[in-house]
């Protein structure tokens, strides 16, 4: 799959941190149901790839994909997991080009011109600019339009419900990461439909 494919399937992908493996198949069907079929669930957690591994399983119309994946080891247990995507912090040409050796469709972040000038260089022109906000958010990115002309971004990183409608106005912004969806206190509530409920509204937003 090109990731570049994954915009199609709504406007926000969410970004998720998984602490219990138990929660990791209610809080992907909680998001499907809302209209979110995309998932990054990323390797901020010892129980991770475990949590990817059961969506991977049993919520099979999930869009599965890791984040976080800084080095190759990351990449490799993405895949071994059924991860069809993965998306980095950064962007190296030895990570890229692995992951196009491998098979597994990669997602490159980058903040700065060089990083871009580096991930186009190996063919990468699909990226992830983070942290979005703290980097310049809105206003980089109309400065990266120029330069940048035929490059995407999805940008990640202080991206909210209220501010992704403007960044989606942007001609180089083609969807949104978003940590929104799955707050750490619904989750230790178990609260799967107030997931659900975010997972609507993040899947109806419309560019500004």
């Amino acid at each position: 799959m090109k990731t570049i494919d994954l915009a199609k399937e709504g406007p926000v992908i969410p970004v998720i941190v998984i602490n219990n493996v138990e929660d990791a198949v209610p809080i992907a069907e909680a998001l499907l149901e809302g209209g979110i079929r995309v998932l990054e669930v990323t390797l901020r957690s010892s129980c991770a790839l475990q949590a990817m591994e059961q969506i991977a399983k049993h919520v099979p119309d999930a869009i599965l994909g890791s984040g976080t994946v800084r080095n190759l080891k990351d990449a490799q247990a993405s895949l071994d997991v059924g991860c069809k995507f993965a998306v980095s912090p950064g962007y190296t040409t030895e990570l890229g080009q692995f992951a196009r050796k491998i098979g597994l469709s990669l997602l490159p972040g980058v903040s700065t011109g060089s990083e871009i000038m580096t991930a186009n260089a190996d063919d990468y022109y699909f990226l992830k600019l983070f942290p979005a906000v703290a980097v310049g958010g809105i206003n980089l990115l109309k400065g990266f339009a120029g330069p940048f002309g035929d490059v995407k971004f999805c940008p990640t990183g202080g991206v909210t419900v209220e501010s992704a409608p403007q960044f989606l106005a942007l001609p180089n912004v083609v969807v949104c990461g978003g940590t929104w969806l799955t707050p750490a206190d619904a989750v230790a509530r178990r609260d799967w439909a107030h997931i659900t409920k975010l997972a609507k509204e993040a899947s109806a937003i419309k560019a500004a």
